[in-house]
């Protein structure tokens, strides 16, 4: 005897299925992040563009290569809001990393740490394809070679499984980006002498040195303590983990000492006055 079958139920289970035997499979799981995170950016593109049109008066009013570069910031603060969100939850909330866990931390992953991954390389490769696109009024080779760095590094680990711990303390370092942007908007609509610029500064002065200096000697830290885990990654792990983060520690203290003389500059042109 037959019975019938719930249409809703049906397209339920259905659904289901493709996203445990498609989207969450091992073999599928990253080109549908990597794919996520270039279409995220599209979006975060025109959504910015959309707002910003309704919004802020002055937008009309600016060059084609400021309003793309607008939008793009507007881009770039999406990603940075996303991944560190997720970083900070698998680094210290999620358990993955965990020292009560069996096993060398070096080489833990699961399928929600692959697809972060995953998103942030579909990221970085937007953004990059823009660098190149309208270089260099987007950026010069510094931020060519910070994002292609980034982007081996979030390749690497997203395919191997290894670092994958190092990879998202790192990673949590894009904390800094909304407060960069932020600053650029200001300067952009005028309101450079504003309260808010100033608080901006403090902030990007704070969140930049826990985010960007103090976290990668604890990163550093943790490398020594771990070198037996460390040595039994794979050579090329090994060299990323070494060679990577000193290189971006090296950038953030040179970034870091221009954000330092211009908040000076702005306290004591503040006191002056």
């Amino acid at each position: 005897m037959d019975f019938p079958v719930d249409p809703i139920m049906a397209y339920k289970y259905k659904a289901e299925l493709l996203l445990k035997e498609y989207l969450l499979a091992d073999s599928y799981v990253l080109y549908t992040a990597v794919l996520g995170g270039i279409l995220m950016c599209k979006l975060s593109y025109d959504i910015t563009h959309i707002i910003s049109s309704i919004y802020f008066k002055g937008y009309a009013s600016l060059t084609k290569m400021r309003k793309i570069e607008w939008n793009n910031r507007g881009m770039s603060t999406v990603h940075a809001i996303f991944i560190t969100i997720m970083s900070v939850y698998l680094v210290f909330l999620s358990g993955l990393f965990s020292d009560q866990l069996d096993g060398p931390v070096t080489s833990r992953s699961s399928h929600l740490s692959n697809f972060t991954l995953g998103v942030s390389v579909g990221y970085f490769i937007a953004d990059l394809a823009m660098i190149f696109w309208f270089y260099p009024s987007l950026g010069g080779m510094e931020y060519v070679f910070h994002h292609i760095l980034s982007l081996v590094c979030a390749v690497y680990a997203m395919l191997s499984g290894e670092g994958q711990l190092y990879t998202y303390m790192v990673l949590i370092s894009e904390t800094t980006t909304p407060g960069i942007n932020l600053r650029w908007f200001l300067d952009v609509a005028g309101r450079k002498n504003s309260k808010a610029y100033l608080v901006n500064g403090v902030a990007m002065f704070v969140i930049w040195l826990v985010a960007r200096i103090i976290l990668f000697i604890y990163l550093f830290y943790h490398i020594l303590m771990n070198y037996e885990q460390v040595k039994q990654m794979d050579t090329c792990a090994c060299v990323l983990i070494s060679v990577a983060p000193t290189i971006l520690f090296v950038m953030n203290v040179m970034w870091f000492s221009k954000i330092l003389r211009g908040l000076k500059k702005t306290l004591a042109k503040r006191h002056v006055e």
